[in-house]
């Protein structure tokens, strides 16, 4: 079958149950592979993908109202298999608010990924340090998040069929997965922390300024993606992880140093097989 091309479109609140079932449509034109488990794989940690068995992978931009990723290291398909024996679709690569593009599109793949049949996300990114306890290199199992960015996933007309009108964020954060992966890090001597992560909107990284306030306020990490997913998934019902490596020590202010994308980069793909580790064997326990 030849791929049909697709620009990204605007995704409209009101007909966004219809344009997720299109792209659903489509998605089973090529594969009726059941996932349990959605992944979504950030900046620098597209690598996990390669180790999915027996996939099928197809490009964002053939799917109907996917947007394309525009960012450096995002490979930009959904990829479908098994991981650790257990059957996932994962997003190598995310879109970003900063990317131009609109939070009901940035956040759309999470609906798609719930009309697929998958109740658990796992999610992964690359943040900064405002903890000074917090390393570059380590690993960070959110437990709760800032939202600092301007805008929100669900605003607008609410449909009931994809969710409560006012969710509660109380129990956001599974615990029961962030229980297991601090288990897992402890049993391979890997550096983690359970943190809260500050979302703001990019693409700069902060200031000195920010950093402070952030660090005041109590975020733990600071980034500027995975919030809107995630708030997207508490709305949808599913139960959800996430996993920050950390990429560049921002608190206290006098350990800052200039960082550009090929420093985060190099950070995060050496913490990669850390993320891989944790994310293989928190499958395998659930």
């Amino acid at each position: 079958m030849t791929p049909r091309k697709h620009k990204p479109t605007t995704i409209l609140t009101d007909k966004l149950y219809d344009q997720i079932q299109e792209a659903v449509a489509f998605i089973r034109q090529r594969t009726n592979f059941q996932p349990a488990t959605g992944i979504i794989l950030g900046t620098g940690l597209s690598r996990l993908a390669d180790e999915i068995a027996a996939g099928t992978a197809i490009d964002y931009k053939d799917i109907p109202h996917f947007p394309v990723s525009t960012v450096q290291s995002h490979r930009g398909q959904l990829i479908f298999g098994k991981l650790a024996g257990a059957p996932v679709v994962a997003m190598a690569g995310r879109f970003h608010y900063y990317e131009g593009y609109t939070m009901q599109q940035v956040t759309f793949p999470v609906r798609v990924m719930k009309a697929l049949g998958v109740e658990r996300l796992i999610v992964s990114n690359a943040a900064g340090s405002t903890n000074a306890a917090i390393e570059a290199g380590d690993l960070v199992f959110i437990k709760d998040h800032i939202n600092l960015q301007p805008e929100n996933p669900l605003r607008g007309p609410n449909d009931e069929r994809l969710g409560v009108r006012f969710p509660d964020l109380l129990h956001t954060y599974d615990r029961a997965m962030l229980a297991q992966a601090t288990a897992i890090a402890q049993a391979n001597g890997i550096r983690a922390h359970e943190g809260v992560y500050a979302a703001l909107t990019g693409p700069n990284l902060e200031t000195p300024a920010e950093y402070r306030h952030l660090h005041t306020i109590g975020g733990d990490v600071v980034g500027m993606s995975t919030v809107p997913e995630v708030l997207v998934a508490k709305h949808a019902g599913m139960r959800i992880f996430v996993v920050s490596v950390v990429s560049n020590k921002c608190f206290p202010i006098e350990e800052i140093r200039e960082t550009s994308l090929e420093d985060v980069l190099a950070v995060v793909e050496s913490a990669e097989p850390k993320v891989a580790l944790v994310v293989r064997e928190l499958l395998g326990a659930f």
